[in-house]
C-alpha cells in the first residue's frame, strides 16, 4: 500500500465562522453508497444514484448546511469513487482538507436495498483504504479551532488498527478539553455483540455525549431505559436514546444524580430509516453547542432526522 496522500497542497483552511464556538471534527469511514433513483427493490430498481454514504461524514454535511462549521477526516481509495465523495462533501461546505488518499487500496461500496416496511444494506468494503487507517491518522490531525470530534463505534469495528486509532484519537481530543460526541452505531456486519458490547461500552466512558438507539443498547447491553444505561455504562456527560418513531431522552450528569428530558419524535411519512440517526446527532450536536436547551437540541434533532425519513438519501440538504 503507498503512502497517504492529501488532494490539497495548501494547509487546511481556518475555521469557518458559524454559530457554534468552534469547528466540529468528524472522523470516519464513508464509502459509495449505490441507491435506487426510486423506491424499488436493488434487483428491480432500473437507475440508481451514487452518493456518499458514512455517519461521520453525514453527520458534517448536515452541521455545514445547518451553518455549523464541520470538517471531515477519513481515507479514501485513490481511485475514482474516492475523488467523487471528496468532491461530494466537499460541494456541502465541509472541510475535507484531512481526507487522505490511499492508492492501492479501494474505495468501499455499499448498495440499499428497499423493501416492505425496511432497507437491506449490503457492504463491500473488505480491505477498503478506510479500514487501513491507523495511528498516522493522529499524527495528521489539525485541533486548530476545534470545539467538538465526533466519532462513531463502526470504526472500532472496521478493524484493530482502527480500534486503536479510535480510542487514541478519543483520548488526545479529551486531553484538549474538547467535546467527545460518539454515536454507538453498532453494525452486526462488522462483529459479534460478544466482542462489540464491552469494546463500546469502554469507548462511550471517553465521551461526553453518547447517542445510542434503545433497540442496539438492548441488544449490546440488553438495557433500554435511559437512565439506567446512563448509570450502567458509568458514564460522566450526557446520553442520548433515541427510540424511532416514539422520541428521544437524553439523560445527563449534574450535581450527584441525573436530568432526565423526553421530546416526542416529529409525526413523518417514512420512506426508509437509513441515516436518520445520524441526521438526528447533527441536530442535536449543533444545537447543543450553539447553547440551546435540551428540549430545542432534542427538537433540532427531530427535525433532520424526519427530513431523511422522507428519502432514500442519507443526507437531504434544506
Amino acid at each position: 500500500m503507498s503512502a497517504p496522500k492529501s488532494p490539497f497542497s495548501s494547509s487546511p483552511s481556518a475555521p469557518l465562522p458559524g454559530p457554534a464556538a468552534g469547528r466540529v471534527l468528524c472522523l470516519g469511514e464513508t464509502m459509495a453508497m449505490v441507491t435506487p433513483t426510486h423506491v424499488a427493490p436493488l434487483r428491480e430498481a432500473v437507475s440508481f444514484a451514487v452518493k456518499a454514504g458514512g455517519a461521520e461524514s453525514t453527520v458534517a454535511m448536515y452541521l455545514a448546511d445547518s451553518g455549523v462549521p464541520a470538517s471531515w477526516v477519513s481515507w479514501l481509495g485513490d481511485d475514482p469513487l474516492g475523488w467523487r465523495l471528496l468532491d461530494e462533501v466537499r460541494a456541502s461546505g465541509v472541510d475535507v482538507a484531512g481526507v487522505q488518499l490511499i492508492a492501492g487500496a479501494p474505495t468501499g461500496v455499499y448498495f440499499k436495498d428497499p423493501g416492505e416496511g425496511e432497507t437491506t444494506v449490503y457492504y463491500y468494503r473488505a480491505g477498503s483504504a478506510a479500514s487501513r487507517m491507523d495511528s498516522t491518522v493522529l499524527e495528521q490531525l489539525d485541533w486548530r479551532g476545534v470545539a467538538a470530534l465526533h466519532v462513531t463505534g463502526i470504526t472500532a469495528g472496521l478493524s484493530a488498527g482502527c480500534a486503536e486509532m479510535l480510542e487514541a484519537v478519543m483520548r488526545e481530543a479529551r486531553r484538549r478539553d474538547i467535546v467527545v460526541s460518539f454515536d454507538v452505531n453498532y453494525r452486526p456486519g462488522l462483529w459479534s455483540v460478544e466482542a462489540a458490547a464491552p469494546r463500546l461500552a469502554e469507548l462511550a466512558t471517553l465521551a461526553d455525549l453518547v447517542f445510542v438507539g434503545r433497540d442496539e443498547a438492548e441488544t449490546l447491553w440488553g438495557e433500554g431505559h435511559p437512565e439506567t444505561l446512563h448509570a450502567s455504562l458509568g458514564l460522566r456527560g450526557r446520553l442520548v436514546v433515541k427510540d424511532g418513531s416514539v422520541g428521544a431522552t437524553e439523560v445527563a450528569a449534574a450535581d450527584g444524580g441525573t436530568t432526565v428530558e423526553f421530546v416526542p419524535a416529529h409525526p413523518v411519512d417514512v420512506v426508509e430509516a437509513v441515516g436518520a440517526g445520524d441526521a438526528f446527532t447533527a441536530g442535536y450536536l449543533g444545537a447543543m453547542l450553539g447553547g440551546e436547551p435540551v428540549d430545542v437540541c432534542l427538537n433540532r434533532g427531530h427535525g433532520l432526522a424526519a427530513r431523511t425519513l422522507g428519502s432514500t438519501h442519507d443526507f437531504v440538504p434544506a
